[in-house]
Protein backbone atom coordinates (compact mmCIF):
# COMPACT_ATOMS: atom_id res chain seq x y z
CA UNK A 1 0.00 0.00 0.00
CA UNK A 2 1.22 3.83 -0.56
CA UNK A 3 1.48 6.42 1.52
CA UNK A 4 -1.90 8.46 1.63
CA UNK A 5 -0.64 12.25 2.17
CA UNK A 6 -3.18 14.07 3.96
CA UNK A 7 -5.09 11.15 5.43
CA UNK A 8 -6.07 10.45 9.13
CA UNK A 9 -5.84 6.96 9.87
CA UNK A 10 -9.11 6.25 9.62
CA UNK A 11 -9.40 7.19 6.14
CA UNK A 12 -6.07 5.53 5.38
CA UNK A 13 -7.11 2.05 5.12
CA UNK A 14 -4.87 1.52 9.06
CA UNK A 15 -8.05 -0.02 10.37
CA UNK A 16 -5.57 -1.95 13.06
CA UNK A 17 -3.52 1.05 13.86
CA UNK A 18 -6.64 3.58 13.89
CA UNK A 19 -8.39 1.05 16.29
CA UNK A 20 -4.67 1.01 18.51
CA UNK A 21 -4.81 4.56 18.52
CA UNK A 22 -8.46 5.11 19.18
CA UNK A 23 -7.84 2.94 22.01
CA UNK A 24 -5.22 5.70 23.79
CA UNK A 25 -7.64 8.22 23.21
CA UNK A 26 -9.68 6.41 25.04
CA UNK A 27 -7.63 6.19 27.96
CA UNK A 28 -6.88 9.71 27.67
CA UNK A 29 -8.91 10.71 31.65
CA UNK A 30 -11.61 13.05 30.60
CA UNK A 31 -10.68 16.18 32.13
CA UNK A 32 -7.26 16.13 29.88
CA UNK A 33 -9.60 15.23 26.61
CA UNK A 34 -10.53 17.72 24.10
CA UNK A 35 -13.69 18.23 23.74
CA UNK A 36 -15.30 16.57 20.42
CA UNK A 37 -15.76 20.10 18.58
CA UNK A 38 -12.64 21.15 19.71
CA UNK A 39 -10.91 17.45 18.11
CA UNK A 40 -12.83 17.76 15.16
CA UNK A 41 -11.61 20.86 14.46
CA UNK A 42 -7.89 20.13 14.63
CA UNK A 43 -8.28 16.94 12.71
CA UNK A 44 -9.22 19.12 9.66
CA UNK A 45 -6.48 21.52 10.48
CA UNK A 46 -3.76 18.74 10.05
CA UNK A 47 -5.60 17.31 7.25
CA UNK A 48 -4.40 20.50 5.50
CA UNK A 49 -1.51 20.00 6.47
CA UNK A 50 1.65 19.34 4.06
CA UNK A 51 3.21 17.68 7.45
CA UNK A 52 0.45 14.75 7.45
CA UNK A 53 1.63 11.84 5.92
CA UNK A 54 -1.14 8.68 6.93
CA UNK A 55 -2.33 9.49 9.69
CA UNK A 56 1.31 10.67 11.23
CA UNK A 57 2.57 14.06 11.79
CA UNK A 58 6.08 14.48 10.38
CA UNK A 59 7.09 17.58 12.53
CA UNK A 60 6.68 15.15 15.54
CA UNK A 61 6.30 11.55 14.34
CA UNK A 62 2.73 11.47 16.41
CA UNK A 63 -0.47 9.76 15.35
CA UNK A 64 -2.65 13.23 14.86
CA UNK A 65 -6.07 11.18 16.02
CA UNK A 66 -4.27 10.92 19.56
CA UNK A 67 -2.60 14.31 19.39
CA UNK A 68 -5.25 16.24 18.85
CA UNK A 69 -7.28 14.44 21.63
CA UNK A 70 -5.20 15.76 24.06
CA UNK A 71 -6.17 19.16 25.69
CA UNK A 72 -2.68 20.23 26.38
CA UNK A 73 -1.28 18.98 23.10
CA UNK A 74 -0.13 21.88 20.46
CA UNK A 75 0.33 22.02 16.84
CA UNK A 76 4.02 20.89 16.69
CA UNK A 77 4.39 23.05 13.66
CA UNK A 78 5.96 26.56 15.09
CA UNK A 79 5.94 28.33 11.97
CA UNK A 80 2.40 28.04 11.40
CA UNK A 81 0.41 26.49 14.49
CA UNK A 82 -2.67 25.33 12.83
CA UNK A 83 -4.17 24.86 16.22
Amino acid sequence: MRACKRCLLREAAEDVTYASVMEKVEKIPAHDRAPEELYRTRLEACSSCDHLLSGVCMKCGCYVEFRAASKRMKCPDAAAKRW
